[in-house]
């Protein structure tokens, strides 16, 4: 039985009781103009990664956050990859990003033939130790022949990537004064972070690229898929090239280079249509869930409230808490363990990526701050359409563990 049929049951006394039930971490809601665009798509014939929703969706996605340019892609990682090549990243060259952040930006760097230079995470905002990677840019690094060059690699630093993680901004200014010194592509990693503000401004306008997803636990989704965000027009006619096999003549199919199939399909745009007009509702809902956990869970021995500085307003799309073990009734991971047997979903954070296999032999600047957070960071359930009555079964259940 679905997990939706299940609930409609409870509802009206037909099935397992309310408070019996999983709760989920981060389910998608779909409430809007899905299905009647999708149908749209369906009725017309245009299913594929050409179509009116298609064009719509970029252009609405960059009114939204004011950028000027849109361009969709299949997935994030899509995005990342071609925002990087766009920037001018090129094989052998380097790029600075955190550790603490899903391997996603990793991989684009990769694909582009690069090597990440994993940056530790500030222990405040859980994101990217901004001092950390200015020092390093302006004093570990030399200028030679217009170029920035890490001595110890040999390689040309070509851009900076930051990723606003959780929903919580970046403190970008220092990152962008010292990118504008020495004349680095800033690409904002923006996936879990539509909608939060940086200074009373949308992330993905301050880079000279930006990227986000619409992954199906996403602030809001087209079930997969991404979007590039530029301010520059030649910049998103190079995104729109490579992202569609760089076509230089569709009449006699003539490619001019090697390109990527990471077009959006339409009838994802058209979802993506329908969950950006409910957008503002989905982050309201967010900021109310994570108000919610924040007075319920304050004072609780061992336990961190997620972070927000004066200067960001995040999108908490996953509403995090940290616990000290040192202090706490349980780690996360035996927390984890507990909710799970109630019936509650969570998730631990994943693995810093400069422990990750996956890129060994990439430069790291610290990563003893990633690494606690990773052991002591545990996401709680927060999708849009969380009831108040599931959450305050989170919320005892996470009390009930913690507190004597």
């Amino acid at each position: 039985m679905s997990r939706p049929l299940k609930r409609a049951l409870a509802a009206v006394g037909g099935a397992e009781p309310l408070s019996e039930l999983p709760i989920s971490l981060a389910e998608p809601a779909i409430g809007g103009n899905e299905w009647a665009y999708v149908k749209d798509c369906l009725d017309s014939g245009w299913v594929s990664s050409v179509g009116s929703f298609v064009d719509r969706f970029e252009a609405d996605f960059a009114t939204y956050l004011g950028t000027g340019h849109a361009v969709a892609t299949v997935n994030g990682t899509a995005a990342l990859h071609v925002a990087l090549l766009a920037a001018g990243v090129a094989p052998g060259d380097e790029v600075l990003m955190p550790s603490f952040t899903f391997i996603a930006p990793a991989n684009a760097v990769r694909y582009a033939g690069a090597w990440p230079v994993f940056v530790d995470a500030d222990p405040s905002t859980w994101q990217m130790d901004v001092g950390r990677a200015v020092e390093f840019l302006e004093t570990h690094c030399r200028w030679s022949d217009g170029e920035l060059l890490n001595p110890k690699s040999g390689r040309r630093i070509a851009a900076i990537l930051p990723v606003h993680v959780l929903g919580h901004p970046v403190d970008l200014g220092p990152l962008l004064a010292v990118a504008a010194k020495f004349d680095l592509p800033v690409i904002e990693d923006a996936a879990e972070s539509l909608g939060a503000t940086y200074r009373d401004q949308y992330v993905g306008r301050f880079g000279r690229l930006a990227c986000f997803s619409f992954n199906g636990n996403k602030v809001m989704t087209t079930g997969g898929g991404g979007m590039v965000v530029t301010g520059d027009p030649a910049l998103a006619a190079r995104v729109r090239y490579l992202t569609t096999t760089a076509k230089d003549d569709a009449d006699e199919g003539i490619h001019g280079q090697v390109g990527f199939n990471y077009r959006l399909t339409n009838i994802q745009a058209a979802m993506g249509c329908a969950q950006l007009e409910q957008l503002e509702g989905f982050l309201a809902a967010k900021r109310r869930i994570a108000a919610g956990y924040a007075a319920a869970l304050d004072g609780v021995p061992g336990l961190s409230l997620m972070p927000e500085e004066p200067w960001a307003k995040s999108a908490f799309w996953l509403y995090s808490i940290r616990l000290d073990p040192a202090v706490a009734a349980c780690d996360s991971r035996e927390l984890r363990r507990r909710l799970r047997e109630s019936g509650i979903d969570t998730r631990s954070f994943w693995q810093p990526l400069h422990l990750s296999p996956a890129h060994t032999g990439a430069e790291v600047l610290g990563g003893a701050v990633a690494e606690w957070l990773h052991r002591e960071i545990l996401s709680l359930p927060c999708s849009t359409g969380l009831s108040e009555a599931a959450q305050q079964r989170v919320i005892g259940a996470v009390r009930g563990s913690l507190e004597p």
